[in-house]
């Protein structure tokens, strides 16, 4: 599920992801690897919420622009548990020529369990070759940078 609350001072796009419990190690807390999975999920879909269709599959196949990761770091602050929601705060930093750098700050119970930079680069999928960012798609991040 996700809402943009358009309230605040900057858009705060929101993904809620229920973790459960296989998502769980026998620490009861979720795998690591499973992090940065429910972080490229809440990514998704800000692509989807902001440009329709199905997010990155739309942008690839129906679109013509691939947008690969070249960079990816977490921050891990709080276990994530099956205990509450997950909510990920989803937002771009940077829009480059060829790229755009996310931040997701996901929280449970009002905790920030982690916060992650993303960078993803804009590529020609045929080709897998660099390109700039469509003009209609730098026209719905630009105003949502920050």
């Amino acid at each position: 599920m996700a809402s943009l609350d358009k309230t605040a001072e900057h858009p705060n796009f929101t993904h809620e992801i229920r973790v459960g419990w296989g998502d769980c190690d026998p620490a009861k807390i979720a795998y690591t690897g499973r992090l940065p999975w429910f972080a490229l999920e809440a990514i998704d879909a800000w692509w989807e919420h902001h440009l329709g269709g199905d997010g990155w599959f739309q942008m690839e196949l129906d679109r013509g622009t691939g947008t690969p990761f070249v960079h990816m770091s977490l921050d891990f602050r709080s276990p994530v548990t099956p205990r509450h929601r997950l909510i990920c705060e989803v937002w771009p930093t940077r829009l480059g020529n060829s790229s755009i750098e996310f931040r997701v700050n996901a929280s449970q119970g009002g905790t920030l369990c982690f916060e992650g930079r993303f960078v993803c680069v804009f590529v020609d999928p045929d080709g897998f070759r660099p390109k700039s960012a469509p003009d209609d798609m730098r026209a719905i991040i630009e105003p949502l940078i920050r």
